[in-house]
């Protein structure tokens, strides 16, 4: 049960579902080009994620605008985003770089990206329901981004 929630922000994720929709399309697109060729280039492979990740961020700053236009707090959706588009751009750059380097990259950004979540999720708590889920997915994603960074092999075969 959604309560004393600010009607902007209900407004907001209801209009703009579409955007959370397409996230997620992308992720799984990502994965599924991943496992269907896991034999692709490493160049191949950094370009996927650097386009994912832009996307991703350029997503997450039109639903900040959004948010912000109805008095909704934005800057959590702001600096997610922008740690996005700075890792897509970090990538790019450099599409010479080694695998090694892309996964202390993929690591640093799932870390914060959770680290963001889970302020969301209790900046949220009176406003949504089960947002322990949001919590959760935070604390996986700096799981991940952490085993990713202490063991580079096992994050390797896992991203692949």
């Amino acid at each position: 049960m959604v309560s004393a929630a600010p009607v902007g922000m209900v407004a907001v994720l209801a209009r703009n579902w579409w955007a959370v929709a397409l996230r997620g399309a992308f992720a799984i697109l990502f994965g599924i080009l991943s496992f269907a060729w896991p034999e692709i280039t490493v160049l191949v492979l950094v370009t996927l994620f650097a386009a994912w990740a832009l996307i991703d961020g350029i997503l997450l700053l039109m639903a900040a605008w959004r948010r912000a236009e109805l008095g909704g707090r934005w800057w959590p959706l702001v600096l997610e985003g922008l740690v996005g588009i700075a890792v897509a751009a970090v990538t790019l750059l450099w599409p010479d770089i080694t695998a090694l380097a892309l996964l202390y990259v993929i690591g640093a950004w799932a870390i914060l990206t959770g680290i963001i979540e889970i302020v969301a999720a209790v900046a949220m708590r009176r406003v949504i329901d089960n947002e322990l889920w949001l919590g959760l997915a935070g604390l996986a994603s700096i799981g991940f981004g952490l085993i990713v960074w202490i063991f580079p092999g096992a994050g390797a075969v896992g991203i692949v």
